[in-house]
């Protein structure tokens, strides 16, 4: 590996930079760096060469151009290996600048200032700064550009570990922190100025997120609300959707579609999947959409009044015919016969959407907190039913296995904490959402009875452990005799204690489901 024998250095946040730079001047790197940077080394008896020196041209226009010039840009991605870009170089007397660390002007701090101004938000836009970070992170094979100062204690060891240089695997890594940096920046520079004066929704801003179509309003009527499309298409989600007939989709349709589509295209059998304030309220899988529709609605007729609804299949016209009984928001699917097109077409203010179907894993979820985002990979994880393991004396059987898996998948969607009861592939109740894992299991016991349907011999699926025996000692009382779970509490010989002492059948699966 070639040693840094060349640094650029300007920062606007000076922390611990003398500390670095102190290491790099020991170890013969000469330092070029800008104004207030290259001061602060001098003050440190750090030798240091300043870019107008280096460039041979002052910085002007009040700082706004320092860094760029042939002899910085031409000597942070010039290519070490290329023949014609070596020969460029030294006729132009371009050295060649193998670390760039850069922090940028403080342009978020700086619009979070009371009554900062546009003029003054403008002049801490850096230029130069995401230009050399961009640069060296372009040519990480001989360049290694730092952004953050926390990252300089770790710079440091791989520097010192190797003897005056850094892995190529580590260039590589700083050179992905470092468009991030960039792009982040950028990114708070476009929401600020896309957002002024505007109290509403920004049209711009909405355009650049790809808007896709304005909402009927937010959550509730005097919130306003835009659905926004990502711009790389993701195959199979419901922004794929396309509104077939119906009223204008609300903010809260579509947030509970998607809850709808996501749970029932993971079964492979025909599925019906209703959905009520972003929990599914009744799922079933059957040989026909008919008999899915029939047994997702049994579950909880009441709460499936107004819901979404979605299928994993073609719609047919006879199911078309029951479903449009039922008053409901949406109706989704992959494709709709004519003659089920037709049924619907009689209440025209039924949302109907049709959604390619198609399994991607790769999506994320984002969560949006308090001047914030939370960002994770979907929740894709599909059970192996034989690899779960069996801790209760009673074993199960093949169906038991069956109809524990699809209670499983159940749970998946259903907000924490979640409790579901199933037989025969269908819901008979379902209690979410709830503080305490025990009163999801209460609530659903008392949904199923005024319901009118029984729980006896059913299958009881949890999305997260049980830390107490009492839920299980509800569901066994209601007639459960099998119950999958992911276990680890600190409780679970309590708990299989119970299971065993009621003759259940339990299941451990070691991983859980929560949903918030």
């Amino acid at each position: 590996m070639k040693k840094i024998l060349r640094a650029l250095i300007s920062v606007s946040n000076k922390k611990n930079i003398i500390e670095l730079a102190s290491l790099l001047n020991k170890h013969d790197v000469e330092i070029l760096s800008t104004g207030g940077t290259a001061k602060l080394f001098l003050e440190h008896d750090i030798p240091v060469t300043e870019v107008s020196d280096y460039t041979g041209y002052p910085e002007m226009l009040d700082g706004r151009v320092k860094t760029l010039h042939p002899k910085i840009h031409g000597g942070i991605l010039g290519k070490r290996n290329d023949p014609s870009h070596i020969e460029t170089m030294k006729k132009n007397n371009i050295n060649e600048i193998d670390l760039v660390i850069v922090n940028l002007y403080p342009f978020q701090s700086t619009i979070q200032r009371e009554n900062c101004s546009l003029e003054l938000a403008i002049e801490n836009i850096d230029i130069g700064g995401p230009t050399m970070i961009r640069a060296a992170a372009k040519n990480y094979n001989s360049v290694a550009v730092i952004t953050d100062p926390n990252d300089y204690e770790d710079f440091s060891k791989e520097f010192i570990k190797e003897n005056g240089s850094v892995s190529s695997e580590y260039k590589f890594k700083l050179a992905k922190k470092a468009f991030m940096h960039t792009a982040l920046y950028d990114s708070a520079i476009s929401n600020y100025l896309l957002g002024l004066n505007q109290e509403e929704l920004p049209e711009k801003l909405i355009q650049v997120m790809n808007k896709n179509l304005d909402m009927r309003y937010g959550e509730n009527p005097h919130q306003s609300a835009a659905f926004y499309k990502e711009s790389n298409d993701i195959k199979g989600s419901l922004s794929n959707f396309k509104q077939v007939q119906g009223k204008d989709l609300s903010f809260n349709n579509l947030n509970d579609a998607d809850t709808a589509w996501e749970c029932v295209k993971s079964f492979s059998e025909p599925s019906c999947v209703i959905v009520k304030h972003a929990n599914p309220c009744g799922v079933c899988s059957a040989d026909t959409l008919l008999l899915a529709y029939q047994g997702a609605f049994a579950t909880d007729p009441t709460s499936s009044f107004g819901g979404i609804i979605s299928f994993n299949k073609k719609v047919d016209e006879q199911t078309a015919e029951l479903v449009i009984k039922q008053f409901s928001e949406v109706i989704i699917a992959p494709d709709f016969s004519e003659g089920a097109l037709s049924v619907f077409n009689k209440k025209a203010n039924i949302r109907v959407l049709k959604v390619p179907l198609f399994e991607n894993n790769n999506q994320l979820d984002y969560k949006k907190i308090g001047g914030g985002w939370l960002v994770q990979t979907i929740d894709k994880h599909q059970l192996n039913i034989n690899e779960c393991k069996v801790v209760s004396k009673i074993k199960p059987s093949p169906e038991e296995l069956i109809e524990m898996k699809f209670a499983w998948q159940v749970a998946q969607y259903v907000k924490s904490n979640a409790i579901i009861f199933t037989k025969n592939n269908k819901t008979l109740a379902i209690g979410a959402g709830q503080m305490s894992r025990i009163d999801s299991t209460i609530i659903a016991t008392i949904k199923a009875k005024n319901t009118g349907l029984s729980l006896s011999n059913s299958v009881v699926a949890s999305d997260a452990f049980f830390p107490f025996r009492d839920g299980i000692d509800v569901l066994a009382q209601y007639g459960a005799r099998c119950v999958i779970q992911p276990g680890g509490s600190i409780k679970d010989d309590e708990v299989i204690k119970a299971a065993n002492e009621h003759k259940l059948v339990m299941l451990f699966t070691n991983i859980r489901h929560f949903k918030h």
